[in-house]
């Protein structure tokens, strides 16, 4: 049976909408984090997630994974998906060990080739670490 022409244009631009959805990665409007009370990091990078348990600043982990919550959901959650569960086209941050951090923040702070923008203009040290801290908090993958 032949599809009507109609039918067959609907599907093409369904199918062109999706592919722009995904070369869109990383066109995000950046959303203002408000780090609280966590203690200011300064502008040195840091390599380590210092809001870890057990870490120079661990103490403040629940609220650097209650901040980074939020944050996340305004700045992360739209590529890499919701609670991180990412959908397959971009990396599953859950995913990620402790000893994942150099990673972590040289991605976040330069963004990639790929499509992730570059984020050290838009969010300090406190909130990226505190997105960390987030994650980190979350479920591993099954």
């Amino acid at each position: 049976m032949a599809t009507p022409f109609s039918l067959k244009a609907l599907m093409a631009s369904a199918m062109l909408g999706l592919a722009g959805l995904v070369f869109a990665h990383g066109n995000v409007t950046p959303q203002e984090v408000d780090t609280g009370n966590l203690p200011e990091l300064g502008d040195e990078v840091r390599t380590e997630n210092p809001f870890r348990e057990g870490n120079e600043y661990g103490e403040f982990n629940a609220q650097a994974v209650e901040i980074g919550e939020s944050a996340y959901a305004g700045n992360c959650a739209g590529c890499h998906g919701i609670r991180a569960m990412s959908g397959g086209l971009t990396p599953d941050l859950r995913e990620l060990t402790e000893w994942d951090d150099e990673y972590f923040i040289g991605r976040v702070r330069n963004g990639t080739a790929r499509g992730m923008p570059s984020w050290k203009k838009t969010l300090d040290q406190n909130a990226m670490w505190a997105i960390r801290s987030y994650v980190e908090s979350l479920p591993k993958p099954e």
